[in-house]
């Protein structure tokens, strides 16, 4: 029986089943969690062996190492996760696979894991016509879980068989005898294998019906094994394409794990699978029976590898964070002035896309308040090159600032267009009105800049009065924005909104009082009339972008009111 281009087109399917899955699983788990999705991480990672156990269980549910690690690498592009976080939840992704091995060991094929699928459909279909925005999320959930199951036996059932296709074999079978190097041989095959059914539970399926039919030795099977480990990481490596810098840098840290254990694993080959051999036959007490003791030496060779090396690597979490860095470094030309929480690609789904969104408004206010404190060294900024420089990278913040409202604009009118609950398209509706005062108060530093420029051509300069005044109203100025900062990210609404109104009290009554002041003083000749234009437009802008701020606030403040 030859592997006809129908069967090759079959093994797609499969695959095509499996992925739509994971995206419907992952877009209703999203959708269900909400908000609530970053508090729920961030408890189940809170150290490095919660993060493990976390990712044991997620992979150990799904039976996809690949699905667990394509969700962690979108919720660091996402900013829910560390990139420290997602390292430890990478390592316990890497344990929970090899339950699949199992499962397959113990019960073989005569329990079909998708014969669970069609009951779940059936559970799942009523609540998908539900009204409740979070029962529909439920089915949508159930629905992805089942998909995936299905999607998975078929990569089982549609994979090359050996046994009917003896030219394959042959093939296989002419590269067994070589020592050492049909060993490294072999890992290279699973690597490759695994990369493209993008499924390591199908690739491992097909590895243990080898190895108790007697295709290949256990030695042979083992080595597959490891090229498993490596060709798996390539989905999540394709997954971060497209994803920010911290994204990219914990995909690199899965295939860093992965070949690390595997290096190690071949230069202590033979001792390591004399201890599995001695587990399967002293300590489980299992005997040679045919290949069930090889199916079962090669579930007990696979755990035993990746346990052995998150143990090793556990207490490097740090080293190996520091190491990705410098690896995939950050990139300050082309990073810091684009979006870098916002990406397209297979990562963007709708729930999470808010929630992406969410950070770069948060470090869209960050490099405003950094743009303003420019504005404040440029005021005394004396050397001619240096103001230059200075007054050139605040224009250069202010085309920014007007790209970012543009683009985050973009991004969350495309959101609201997917599939949301009525709670988020208002939450899309306020967070474009923040994106655009915020874009506001980029335009009034930049007027400042310009005003402190027009004062530099001129013949005189401010009195050490006026000097005073322009850094207190720009000292109330930087707190009105360090406290609308802090409020728009917090997330657990623990930010005091009255301190923003009462920060704009005092810039509106400190405007009032100078520009009374400055009428006397002009009357006085204390200086000149065009001196104390640039002064008060100054104090003027200053006010005006606290007004900006409290609109901010106020945008945020009613999608918290309006949620609680």
């Amino acid at each position: 029986m030859e592997y006809t281009f129908y069967d090759f087109l079959a093994l797609l399917g499969s695959l095509a089943l499996f992925l739509y899955g994971m995206k419907i699983m992952s877009e209703g788990l999203q959708k269900f969690a909400g908000d609530r999705l970053r508090s729920i991480l961030t408890a189940m990672t809170t150290n490095r062996v919660t993060g493990v156990l976390t990712g044991m269980l997620i992979t150990a549910l799904i039976q996809s190492s690949s699905a667990t690690t394509v969700m962690v690498v979108s919720f660091v592009n996402a900013g829910l996760l560390t990139l420290s976080q997602s390292i430890g939840v990478i390592m316990g992704a890497n344990i929970g696979t090899t339950v699949t091995a199992w499962i397959i060991s113990t019960l073989g094929f005569k329990v079909d894991i998708s014969a669970f699928s069609l009951p779940l459909l059936a559970i799942g279909i009523p609540l998908l016509f539900s009204q409740k925005s979070s029962r529909k999320s439920v089915g949508e959930f159930i629905f992805g879980f089942a998909f995936l199951f299905m999607g998975l036996n078929l990569l089982k059932v549609n994979a090359p068989d050996l046994s009917h296709n003896p030219d394959m074999l042959a093939f296989v079978q002419n590269y067994t005898d070589m020592g050492f190097l049909s060993v490294i041989l072999f890992v290279l095959i699973g690597a490759v294998l695994t990369m493209i059914v993008q499924a390591s539970a199908a690739t491992m399926a097909i590895t243990l019906i080898m190895c108790a039919n007697g295709w290949i030795s256990f030695e042979l099977g083992a080595a597959l094994v490891l090229g498993e480990n490596i060709g798996t990481t390539i989905t999540a490596n394709l997954a971060a394409l497209t994803a920010n810098t911290q994204a990219r840098r914990a995909a690199v840290a899965h295939l860093m794990f992965n070949l690390f254990g595997v290096v190690w694993v071949l230069c202590l080959f033979e001792p390591f699978l004399n201890m599995v051999d001695w587990i399967i036959a002293d300590f489980m007490n299992i005997s040679e029976a045919g290949g069930v003791a090889v199916s079962f030496k090669l579930s007990a060779f696979h755990t035993c590898f990746n346990v052995c090396n998150v143990l090793i690597l556990i207490w490097f979490v740090k080293f190996i964070e520091k190491t990705v860095c410098k690896v995939v470094p950050q990139k300050e030309q082309e990073e810091e002035y684009r979006l870098q929480f916002i990406t397209g690609g297979m990562l963007s789904t709708a729930e999470l896309s808010i929630l992406q969104a969410r950070k770069e408004i948060n470090l869209f206010a960050e490099r405003i308040q950094r743009m303003f404190r420019m504005v404040r060294d440029l005021l005394h900024t004396e050397n001619e090159n240096d103001f230059n420089k200075l007054f050139s990278r605040i224009e250069k913040y202010e085309n920014i600032s007007d790209n970012m409202e543009v683009e985050i604009a973009n991004y969350l009118n495309q959101v609201s267009e997917g599939r949301l609950s009525s709670e988020s398209k208002l939450q899309i509706r306020e967070m474009l009105r923040e994106v655009t005062e915020i874009e506001s108060i980029g335009d009034s530093c930049y007027n400042l800049a310009r005003t402190i420029n027009r004062k530099r051509r001129g013949d005189t300069d401010f009195t050490p009065k006026q000097y005073e005044h322009i850094h207190q109203m720009f000292q109330l100025t930087d707190d009105a924005l360090t406290q609308m900062i802090a409020l728009v990210e917090d997330t657990h609404r623990q930010v005091d909104v009255n301190r923003s109104f009462n920060i704009e009290n005092e810039i509106n009554n400190y405007r009032s009082q100078l520009k009374n002041q400055n009428v006397i003083d002009v009357n006085n000749k204390e200086y000149s009339y065009q001196m104390g234009v640039h002064y008060m437009d100054i104090i003027a802008e200053c006010e005006k972008l606290g007004d900006y701020v409290v609109n901010v606030v106020e945008a945020h403040s009613d999608v918290k009111e309006k949620k609680a």
